[in-house]
């Protein structure tokens, strides 16, 4: 996969419950998944790489956009710059590290990195 910095390149939803929801998907699109613990499964085959989250709270906007760049800090020093807000500092995933940010109409997104 070509990854290119300031691209979307995934996307996350959250799921109530995830064995439903690999069923459905799978019965529905044929999408693949793969198990990451009790909480998150991540989807191929659907032309967009994403995942679901699992989540106990009431889903009010359940998809998140995620975009890659390559150098977290820099990104991020440009996405305050141009006004935009962190919401969760960089951490740590298995894969790689990433933050969230809303943008000036309060959209949350977040940017990931594999450096």
């Amino acid at each position: 996969m070509d990854i290119r910095d300031s691209h979307i390149n995934y996307v996350e939803f959250k799921a109530k419950d995830l064995e439903e929801t690999k069923e459905f998907y799978t019965a529905s699109f044929n999408w693949t998944f793969m198990d990451y613990g009790p909480t998150y499964i991540a989807f191929s085959d659907s032309g967009l790489e994403g995942g679901f989250e699992k989540t106990d709270s009431e889903i009010v906007n359940g998809a998140l956009v995620v975009l890659y760049h390559s150098n977290l800090n820099a990104i991020k020093n440009r996405i305050i710059k141009a006004g935009g807000k962190i919401t969760m500092d960089i951490f740590s995933f298995p894969g790689g590290r990433r933050f969230h940010f809303t943008d000036p109409s309060e959209n949350e997104l977040a940017v990931w990195s594999d450096k």
